[in-house]
C-alpha cells in the first residue's frame, strides 16, 4: 500500500478513472450527465493535488488538496482545505481514509501552508479528530463568490469547520479565526473545499 501524490491534472488516467468511480459511489451525478474520468474537478487556481492511497494498483481511497491565499482579520495567509475525501466502499472501517486524512495534514505541513481549514459533516467530527484536526468553535467559513456567497451555515447545513494552524504566522492568528466568519471564496466551481 503507498500514497501517491499527483497534480489534479497530471494523475495517471488509470487511476483518475478509479477516483471518479469513488466520487460518482458517494456523491452520484445528475441521470444522465455523464463527465469524463479525465475532466478536472477543481478549479486549477486552487492548485489541486490529488493524493490517492493505491494498492496493487486499486485505489482505496482519495482527496484533493486546495490551497490559496485568503485574507482574514488585516492578515495574508495561505490556506490549504481537503476535498472530495472518499475510501472505496469495500475497504471503508479499515483505517484508509484517516490514513490518507492525515498524510494530507503532513503534505500541508510540507507545502509551507499556514493553516488548514474546510468543512465536514457534523458527524463526521470525531473521524477527523483522529486524523489531528480540531473543530474552530465558532467559525463559518464563507464559500462561493463575494457576488455569490455560500456560507457553511446556510439553512440545512449540518456543517463544523475544522483547521490547523501550522506556520508560526498561522499559529499566532488562531486566535483570530475562532468565533468568525472566514472568507475563503474558492469560487464557482470549488463553493466550499
Amino acid at each position: 500500500m503507498q500514497i501517491l501524490s499527483f497534480a489534479e491534472e497530471a494523475t495517471p488516467f488509470e487511476l483518475r478513472a478509479q477516483v471518479r468511480e469513488l466520487q460518482e459511489q458517494a456523491w452520484p451525478s445528475s441521470p444522465g450527465s455523464v463527465v469524463p474520468a479525465d475532466a478536472p474537478v477543481h478549479d486549477l487556481a486552487l492548485r489541486p493535488l490529488s493524493l490517492l492511497l493505491v494498492d496493487d494498483g486499486v485505489v482505496l481511497a482519495a482527496l484533493d488538496v486546495l490551497s490559496k491565499e485568503i485574507v482574514h482579520a488585516g492578515g495574508r495567509y495561505a490556506a490549504g482545505g481537503l476535498s472530495t475525501v472518499v475510501t472505496r466502499r469495500e475497504a471503508r472501517g479499515r483505517g484508509h481514509g484517516r490514513h490518507l486524512v492525515t498524510a494530507a495534514r503532513e503534505t500541508m505541513i510540507a507545502l509551507n501552508l499556514d493553516l488548514g481549514l474546510f468543512t465536514c459533516d457534523s458527524p463526521l467530527r470525531a473521524f477527523y479528530e483522529s486524523a489531528g484536526w480540531r473543530v474552530l468553535p465558532g467559525s463559518v467559513l464563507i464559500g462561493g463568490t463575494p457576488e455569490d456567497p455560500f456560507p457553511s451555515d446556510s439553512p440545512g447545513f449540518h456543517k463544523v469547520t475544522m483547521a490547523d494552524f501550522f506556520s508560526p504566522e498561522g499559529q499566532k492568528a488562531e486566535e483570530a479565526f475562532r468565533d468568525s466568519r472566514i472568507e475563503l471564496y474558492p469560487g464557482e466551481i470549488d463553493k466550499l473545499w
